[in-house]
């Protein structure tokens, strides 16, 4: 099952802490911490693949005892980690030439476009 926070309540110390709309306390997700077995084979499958789907997912998240959402948002952070990477390499290498990007070219325009990028799961 998913970890979850407690939210304050009006019966605890504090306000009543709003989780996105629709009530006044939802449960908010504790963040996965990964052990570091389970980063290595999933940076190891990112190398041959970025893109993993149906019962490869399935099977890699069983082996690491991970939810498939686990292992899908994982690879959609990954994705968006490896292209910010690559922006930054291009930006480097660019400027080693005295040439510079327009101001434009942000990896915030990238993120609008990306319908994978996903910081929380589901």
């Amino acid at each position: 099952g998913l970890e979850l926070s407690h939210c304050v309540g009006a019966n605890s110390l504090g306000p009543a802490v709003p989780w996105r709309s629709g009530g006044p306390c939802k449960m908010k997700r504790v963040r996965t911490v990964f052990k570091p077995e389970q980063l290595e084979r999933l940076e190891q499958e990112f190398l041959k693949q970025q893109y993993m789907v149906g019962t490869e997912r399935v099977d890699l998240a069983a082996t690491l005892h991970l939810t498939e959402t686990q292992v899908k948002v994982w690879f959609q952070n990954r994705r968006i980690k490896w292209r910010k990477q690559s922006m930054e390499q291009k930006a480097a290498k660019l400027s080693q030439f005295g040439v510079t990007q327009p101001a434009t070219a942000d990896l915030t325009d990238i993120k609008d476009h990306e319908e994978d990028t996903v910081d929380v799961e589901l």
